[in-house]
């Protein structure tokens, strides 16, 4: 689906999570493409009067370029849902889901998708005692871009069990996803609606040049190779497009999504599991969605203008109801 008229696009980014940072990059780069296209875009940094500049501006849809709360857990898509103003992205029931990565285990695990195992700990008891086996991951349950992250291993230095002094994201959560830690490597799909349904484009694989795929390495130009397409074997490639189009489809994603997933080479398909789907990817000059868009011959502008004519289509399909988007 193509935009066949001008808009009037507000582009929300910013915020006050820890990827504000991204969010502005990611906001500025699709304010910019549909201002060359022609479209009038009013940009709008998210802050507690946002409802009302965007009821002032009226415009014709909203580019959600948020990342994090409270663009993507939910609280910006209800804000908008009750203003009735079309946005892009997924809705409220899947961005709260999506944001979860317990939740979003529970709807996926059943759908046949491969996930690590793990269960929610008190951050307070990682001083008593180790949830799992050494190596095993730390993660909050709802942020995104790596944030918080911490491998739990026998010869690190957090300390045996994890010392109350340790820097981790145990002194900023109450509570953190323990999973088992996947040897191998990183790989991500993404999936793009269209005018006949969703498709998964193709998979990158992500190598940083020290440490593993955090924040910094995922934002910080130079410090990750991007290998797209990835050099896997075929039935591994296939499999990361079928889980990641499944996944779009049973959490009810919109618009675009990513699914990442951490592949054990040594274990063959059976070392593929699905770690989290992304309702609200990058969409700055070194994200991923882009760059795979290009490789299957999707210009940036493109992209931007099929996000905004997806929404829009949504908005219309759903008589504005953009909430009610689980599959």
């Amino acid at each position: 689906m193509t935009l066949d008229r001008k808009l009037h696009v507000a582009v929300l980014m910013g915020g006050w999570a820890n990827e504000r940072p991204v969010s502005l990059m990611s906001g500025e780069g699709v304010a910019k493409a549909l201002e060359a296209r022609g479209h009038r875009v009013t940009r709008i940094d998210m802050d507690r009067q946002a409802a009302a500049r965007i009821a002032e501006a009226e415009p014709d849809v909203v580019f959600n370029a948020l990342h994090g709360v409270p663009g993507e857990d939910g609280t910006v898509q209800g804000m908008l849902d009750l203003m009735g103003v079309p946005y892009t992205h997924s809705g409220l029931a899947t961005s709260v889901i999506a944001i979860d990565k317990e939740l979003t285990k529970q709807q996926l695990v059943p759908a046949g998708i491969p996930m690590p195992g793990g269960r929610i700990v008190k951050s307070a008891d990682l001083h008593e005692r180790d949830p799992l086996p050494r190596p095993y991951v730390l993660k909050p349950v709802n942020e995104g871009s790596s944030v918080g992250v911490a491998i739990v291993t026998g010869e690190g230095n957090y300390g045996n069990p994890i010392a109350r002094d340790a820097e981790g994201p145990w002194r900023q959560f109450d509570e953190l996803l323990a999973e088992p830690y996947i040897r191998g490597r990183e790989l991500t799909t993404a999936v793009i609606d269209g005018p006949d349904g969703p498709r998964a484009l193709t998979v990158t694989e992500l190598v940083p040049k020290s440490g593993f795929y955090d924040f910094d390495a995922k934002y910080t130009d130079g410090m990750t190779d991007h290998v797209c397409p990835a050099d896997i074997p075929d039935a591994i490639a296939r499999l990361c497009l079928e889980y990641a189009l499944r996944a779009h489809k049973v959490l009810g994603c919109k618009g675009t999504s990513r699914t990442d997933f951490r592949w054990d080479d040594e274990q063959g398909e059976a070392g593929l599991f699905v770690l989290e789907t992304n309702t609200q990817p990058g969409m700055t000059p070194l994200s991923l969605v882009p760059e795979q868009a290009k490789h299957c011959g999707m210009s940036y502008e493109d992209l931007v203008e099929a996000i905004v004519a997806e929404a829009l289509r949504v908005h219309t399909s759903t008589g504005g109801s953009h909430g009610a988007d689980q599959a």
